[in-house]
């Protein structure tokens, strides 16, 4: 392969790994690790995981918000029961909605926090229950993320 290739070529793998990198995202959570989808905009927040069959066993959906806020969501044309897990500034945990059921009808219930939250991370229902979170369990972000958790 020549030098003109690779530089060729360069820019297509860096792009590919890059996007690669965006699904590649991890959270722990007292030992466990999920891989989640970072959602901070309000179209994807809107949207979460409306209209999908599954969601992997160790994978979950990270709703990041700029500031804490009491937070709600509903499960209009979610197919999947969630567990919603919410944490503060510093992601900590707050509490959380379990077994929350799926919703294809009107009108579908809200499903509020505790108290404001920052990020949300839902995960398939039942899943939270393995983990024993007691309120200020640490969410352990991704590396993008970490920085902006501020510290107690």
């Amino acid at each position: 392969m020549t030098l003109r290739s690779v530089v060729w070529l360069l820019p297509l793998i860096l792009l590919a790994c890059r996007g690669a990198g965006a699904d590649g995202d991890t959270v722990t959570l007292k030992g466990q690790r999920f891989t989640v989808e970072i959602v901070d905009s309000p179209e994807e927040q809107q949207r979460g995981l409306m209209f999908r069959d599954e969601l992997d066993a160790d994978a979950g959906m990270l709703f990041v918000y700029a500031a804490a806020e009491p937070q709600a969501f509903w499960m209009k044309n979610t197919r999947i029961p969630l567990d919603i897990l919410f944490f503060d500034d510093a992601a900590r945990y707050l509490g959380a909605q379990v077994n929350v059921p799926t919703c294809r009808g009107d009108p579908c219930p809200s499903y509020p926090g505790p108290a404001p939250a920052r990020y949300v991370l839902e995960l398939n229902a039942g899943r939270s229950a393995a983990l024993n979170l007691q309120p200020g369990d640490r969410l352990e972000l991704p590396g993008s993320l970490r920085e902006e958790a501020r510290k107690p």
